[in-house]
């Protein structure tokens, strides 16, 4: 038989419950072909249960939707395989949320993954992301200005913990392999695959960056997609340590609430309100990167996520940077991201989505 494709077999064990999200396209029927030849060999076997899981997102027309559909039924046939179906409404559910179709059929798929793993029919989801696809995201996220924990890429592992149900993973095994390989090992068990005809239309951003952006880049650096695969590692990392750290340090720097006279800290009960305090002595202490990743725990933890101008204008707002539009007096306040509010006392820098003051009420929902 031709050479096996390569996967991670990382937190794969004797007896898990795997099921492969299967399009139909090349790389997803590929990693459900490799992981079928693994586990019925006669060495090394996996010894997992492998099932399948497949989504009918009614974006395209339905005659070429219900031929993947088709195509992904024969091939689970054919290697006795069990197949899980769900059939969504993507753009109506796109219009109702006012999402991109990207963002509501990623939706879509990760909620029927955390059905299957909470009903008990997977312990684990397997996608079949490449390095191609690594490469892609690392690019678009870099284009739009994303955190090292944005940079990170596509994760190896992603944990999936529902409260009161059954918790399980979504693991991408193909992430070191390119798109190439995958090509090559499907024809050389002569397995045919389907695609997808939006992959072609560069209209949606993935698509300009694979069919245009990237090819431009490789004639600077042939190496480009594994270069942007390395750097997400690195920031996965570099992630890693840093939350480490904040969970470490956070506790002893932010008060919840308000400080009242006479000492101790009043904590409001309305609904929809929550503040945290920090101290501005205990800020200073910091050294710059930890100073702006404090800052953005903090806001973390009241639901928001600051731009890096938002991040800037609150360093501004306690004195550790200057902007003309941002005063580091007692008194001062800066409106951020989606109504979160930031106020300077003499002491303090306080984060609050109170309603207050000058707040758009109609930015709430």
């Amino acid at each position: 038989m031709p050479t096996a494709l390569p996967f991670s077999r990382d937190h794969i064990q004797p007896g898990n419950r795997l099921c492969v999200a299967v399009s139909g396209g090349a790389d997803s029927v590929a990693l459900l072909l490799a992981l079928h030849e693994a586990n019925t060999a006669k060495r090394d076997a996996l010894g997992v249960g492998l099932s399948a899981a497949h989504v009918h997102h009614g974006i395209r027309e339905a005659a070429e939707s219900d031929a993947d559909l088709a195509f992904v039924q024969d091939l689970c046939i054919q290697l006795d395989i069990p197949l899980h179906i769900h059939r969504a409404d993507v753009p109506a559910r796109a219009a109702e949320n006012r999402e991109t179709l990207e963002e509501a059929a990623r939706e879509v798929r990760y909620a029927f993954f955390r059905t299957l793993i909470a009903s008990g029919h997977a312990d684990s989801i397997l996608t079949a992301h490449t390095l191609d696809d690594q490469a892609e995201t690392v690019l678009m996220k870099l284009l739009r200005g994303a955190w090292t924990e944005g940079i990170s890429g596509i994760h190896p592992i992603v944990s999936i913990h529902q409260t009161g149900q059954r918790s399980g993973n979504i693991l991408r095994p193909l992430l070191a392999t390119r798109r190439s390989e995958i090509e090559a090992f499907l024809q050389s068990r002569n397995q045919p695959w389907h695609t997808d005809s939006t992959n072609a239309d560069t209209a949606y951003t993935r698509n300009r960056v694979r069919h245009e952006l990237l090819p431009q880049l490789r004639t600077y650096n042939p190496s480009i997609d594994h270069t942007l695969a390395n750097l997400a590692e690195l920031a996965r990392e570099e992630e890693f340590r840093w939350q480490a750290e904040l969970a470490r340090i956070l506790p002893q720097l932010l008060l919840p609430g308000k400080p009242v006279r006479g000492g101790g800290r009043a904590v409001s009960t309305a609904p929809g309100t929550s503040s945290v305090s920090i101290e501005i002595d205990r800020l200073r202490t910091l050294d710059p990167a930890l100073r702006r990743r404090v800052l953005r725990a903090a806001a973390r933890q009241l639901g928001f996520r600051l731009s890096f101008d938002d991040t800037t204008r609150l360093l501004a707002l306690a004195g550790f940077a200057t902007l003309s539009t941002v005063a580091a007096r007692s008194g001062a306040s800066v409106h951020l991201a989606s109504g979160l509010r930031a106020q300077r006392s003499a002491r303090e820098l306080q984060l609050s989505t109170e309603v207050i003051g000058e707040v758009d009420f109609t930015r709430f929902p």
